[in-house]
This record gives C-alpha cells, structure tokens and sequence, in this order.
C-alpha cells in the first residue's frame, strides 16, 4: 500500500527555500497523484518546488468544497495500488482548516501510513509571535458572518480566556477583516489583548499585539491581507 503524504506550501509570495526542508522537494519529485485545493496553484507550486517536473505526467484531483463527498474516496484508489499520494493545501499545512481533512480521515479508518511533512503554519507561527498562552489554546476558524451571532461568538470566546486561561485563534476572509477589527473594538473588553498577524512569512509580515484600547486608537487597515487573530487576557 502507498503513503499519504500531507505536503505544506508556502503561505505567500516568499522564496521556498526560506519555509520549505529540502527533503520535502526529494518527496514530492517521487510522487505521480496529488490531491489539491487548486490545481493551478498547485502546478505553480510543484513547478517552484522542482522545474524539471512534468505536470503533464501527473495526476492531481481537485478537493474543494464543491467536490462531491462520494469523489474523494476514489481519490485514494492509487494507494490501494502500491501509489503514493501528496495532498497539497491552498496555502500552509495541508488538513488544518483545509478540506484535506476529509481525506486523511479516510486513510486513517483505511489504515494507511499518512505521513504529514514539515512546513509554515500560519496558525502556529502567529502563536508564538503573539506572546500569549501556548500551552492552552483554541483555533475557532471562522467567526459567524452575521454581525449579531458574530458578536456573541466573540463574547463567547472571549470568555474563555478568562475562565480557561485559554489563547483564542481565528481568521476571517480577508475583505472582511477591518469589519471584524472595528467588531472586536466594539465587542471586547478594553483590556483584552489583540494579536494581528497578517501575512505571515512574507515580505509584508506584520504581527502586532496591543489591548483593544490601543487597537482603537490605531485603527489598522488590514483590507484583504491574509491574517490571523488572537486574543488573550
């Protein structure tokens, strides 16, 4: 039986050398079937990755959320035929708030040797830049689009930082991330801590921690940036 292998990529427009082992180029050139989010920027991807690859001689199957649910079993097929499989993410460690998931779990239940490769997640490294508490944290994805459910989500959250001692993380589509900003100044109390990190890894990096209070003051205008935010007592 093949291996699956959880293959991360870059988070943004930064050179691969900089977030990638090299071993993970030895990997990927051996492989002929890969799952994608995006079969065009996984083509760019493996291109960067090695340019004496021929897509052409590969086999990527989309996963996204329009894929249909019985499509992605069939996608394993090459493992149960001695192939190994990547599974390649838009953007970061595949399987974290990434379709992946729905594949790895299928492989486990399959008892097939999922071997996940090292690289940048935005998650993780926006944890340890933030100052806050990393043994006891949460990642909560996307907060509501609703503004009224999304306030009680912050409210909530917010609340377990306190009671729990807990670090709470999440994103937002980034063309709506100043909405969410102007929401958490409105919502949160003053003194609660607020870690913005966009664009982690690249050349336009910033991650920034101050209490809402101070938020306030600034007003950033993080506009469709790829970010992460924190918050913590």
């Amino acid at each position: 039986m093949g291996i699956l292998y959880l293959i991360p990529t870059t988070l943004g427009e930064t050179d691969i050398n900089n977030v990638l082992p090299a071993n993970n180029a030895n990997v990927i050139k051996d492989l002929r079937y890969f799952i994608v989010e995006n079969i065009r920027s996984a083509r760019r991807f493996l291109k960067l990755v090695d340019k004496s690859i021929v897509i052409d001689d590969l086999h990527l199957y989309e996963l996204n959320q329009h894929t249909p649910p019985e499509s992605v079993a069939d996608m394993l097929a090459p493992l149960y035929k001695g192939e190994s499989v990547g599974i390649i993410s838009e953007a970061g460690c595949p399987a974290i708030a990434d379709p992946g998931a729905d594949v790895v779990a299928i492989a486990q239940k399959q008892g097939v040797k999922v071997v996940p490769l090292v690289g940048p997640s935005s998650i993780l490294l926006s944890l340890m830049a933030s100052g806050f508490n990393g043994q006891n944290f949460a990642f909560c994805g996307y907060l509501p689009i609703d503004k009224k459910a999304r306030v009680a989500k912050l409210k909530q959250i917010e609340n377990r930082i306190f009671s729990e001692n807990q670090t709470q993380i999440f994103i937002e589509t980034p063309y709506r991330n100043n909405q969410l900003i102007q929401d958490m100044i409105e919502t949160l109390r003053s003194t609660t801590l607020l870690c913005i990190a966009s664009e982690v890894t690249t050349e336009n990096e910033s991650i920034k921690t101050l209490t809402i209070a101070e938020w306030k003051k600034i007003k950033p205008d993080i506009n469709k940036r790829n970010t992460i935010f924190l918050i913590y007592k």
